[in-house]
């Protein structure tokens, strides 16, 4: 059977160093071993048996319950002041094959896997590498579980894709303590595993649009998120260009994403007529201290998968452009640890000239992350339309307002079907800044104080946005997610919740993040309605 250890703590932190926050329990259930148990069905529904003890504890002692994978999360999203589970050995994969599939499914069998909650970017990445398939896209690097992603959003940077949570298809929820509350949840519009399948590994079985739609970013609220059933796609290549740009041409292009008529082009990724590709992946790094006249640019564009290719790993290992934390840190550690000393600096050309090219698998390229330590990110998701207005007031604050030790990027993506998906606009900027934690001094703002700023001035010019779930920000201000979502669109994810869990078990899976944003909410105003959640 599957094992936990307890721990009690008095406190847990992120990977980035964002905490501490207050801890009681901390539970790490590891699977029972292949040797004893080598089904995998029986391994993962032992597995759930477990967590819905352990459930099931947490409510006799009239606390809450909130799990977490890789603690990539830069704010308070994955803890819980009562107690926590670490899902990181619970990582088993089951390939779905066509005898497992509805009658009325789109989904080709050889596409669809069945991955635990623990499984890792990486791990699911190696798995789907030795099938020849390829996840369709992922964040900036590697370590972040499955369920940690689709659970805030993680968003990746691809303009025909979307974030990670909009290639999964099927959700297996662990919701109460008893055997009767492990659900299967997928699409009625796109259903994925038939009945006899889906029953092996829950006790009931919705489709339901809305309900799948609610739950797919559900920020830990609706209960243990166990499996992920996603959809995959062949092994591709990605062709990578780091390239310097004239600063109203990058800005241009982020505005219309015009890409077949931009004055920039890079001559293998046109048409035979000399018009523009549209890439998989546009990216602009951006130092809002220089006064320099171009950006550097990142561009991919997905070719067909062959084995020919030059190791891109030489190339990756040394790339400044790869990750900006690890760019800015790279900077600090050169420079007295000062941030109006690093301030100066930045003033300067530190963006070296570039002209890089390699080509390499998503999971070469985007490849684990540099840096560790005590880091920050704020980011914002706006319409595309408004990048280079949002892209300057924000610059604007951190300069005026600042210092603030840290840089920008722009980064676009596919809107999401998700109901509280940050990316929610047809294309999504992310405009993020990313450095180095830093502490409030008489000069300089705290990182709550310049979170808070950068949504006051984005209301002040009447530019809608989101916020990642993920990242830091000042998520206290008052009706925030009313704001960023309309209130319509919030009160129905929150219904939703209330008719999947009730009452105890909306209490037992909300933590502080989800009162201070107000989505813990249990008044009784909220539609209890039970066909909320019937299949239709």
């Amino acid at each position: 059977m599957a094992t936990t250890k307890t721990h009690n703590l008095k406190a847990w932190d992120t990977l980035h160093n964002n905490g501490p926050f207050p801890l009681k329990k901390l539970y790490i259930t590891e699977l029972e071993g292949d040797g004893n148990m080598p089904d995998k069905l029986d391994r993962f529904n032992d597995a759930a048996k477990e967590i819905r003890r352990l459930i099931k504890e947490t409510k006799d002692a009239n606390e809450g319950f909130r799990a977490y994978g890789s603690a990539w999360s830069m704010n308070h999203i994955a803890s819980h002041k009562d107690r926590m589970h670490y899902n990181g050995f619970m990582n088993i994969h089951i390939p779905i094959v066509e005898a497992n599939c509805h009658a009325n499914t789109s989904f080709e069998a050889s596409n669809l896997f069945l991955f635990e909650c623990g499984t890792t970017i990486k791990r699911a990445s190696e798995v789907l590498s030795s099938h020849g398939k390829s996840l369709k896209t992922t964040g900036a690097s590697n370590g972040q579980t499955l369920a940690g992603c689709i659970s805030t959003g993680v968003h990746g940077s691809a303009l025909q894709v979307g974030a990670v949570q909009d290639y999964v298809v099927g959700l297996n929820l662990i919701i109460g303590p008893n055997e009767t509350d492990v659900v299967y949840l997928e699409r009625h519009t796109q259903p994925a595993l038939n009945d006899t399948f889906a029953k092996k590994i829950s006790s009931k079985i919705i489709r339901n649009d809305h309900l799948f739609n609610a739950a797919l970013v559900g920020l830990g609220g609706f209960g243990f998120v166990h499996g992920i059933v996603i959809e995959v796609e062949p092994r591709f290549l990605l062709k990578r260009y780091v390239k310097k740009i004239n600063k109203d041409v990058a800005l241009k292009l982020a505005d219309t994403l015009d890409f077949k008529n931009s004055a920039f082009k890079i001559p293998e990724e046109t048409t035979f007529d000399g018009l523009g590709l549209t890439p998989y992946h546009y990216k602009v790094f951006i130092n809002p201290y220089s006064t320099e006249s171009e950006y550097v640019v990142e561009l991919m564009y997905k070719k067909p998968f062959r084995t020919d290719y030059k190791d891109p790993f030489p190339i990756i290992k040394q790339s400044l452009y790869r990750d900006l934390i690890h760019l800015f840190t790279k900077m600090a550690e050169n420079f007295p640890k000062s941030i109006p000393w690093l301030v100066k600096k930045l003033r300067k050309t530190i963006m070296p000239t570039v002209d890089e090219e390699l080509i390499g698998t998503l999971p070469e390229i985007f490849w684990d992350a540099p840096y560790q330590g005590p880091a920050f990110a704020c980011s914002v998701g706006i319409h595309h339309k408004d990048s280079s207005k949002a892209m300057k007031l924000l610059a604007d604050l951190t300069k005026n307002e600042g210092p603030i030790p840290g840089i920008f990027a722009m980064r676009f993506v596919k809107q999401t079907k998700a109901t509280l998906g940050f990316t929610k606009f047809p294309i999504t900027c992310m405009l993020e800044i990313d450095g180095v934690l830093w502490k409030k001094t008489r000069k300089i703002m705290s990182l709550t104080e310049y979170s808070r700023r950068m949504i006051e001035v984005l209301k002040q010019n009447n530019i809608p946005f989101t916020i990642h779930w993920g990242k830091n920000s000042d998520w206290s201000f008052p009706d925030l997610v009313n704001h960023m979502y309309g209130k319509e669109t919030v009160n129905a994810w929150k219904q939703f919740r209330r008719a999947l869990l009730g009452y105890e078990m909306m209490a037992l899976f909300s933590n502080t993040f989800l009162h201070d944003t107000g989505l813990a909410e249990t008044e009784t105003h909220l539609n209890t309605n039970e066909d909320l959640i019937a299949s239709l």
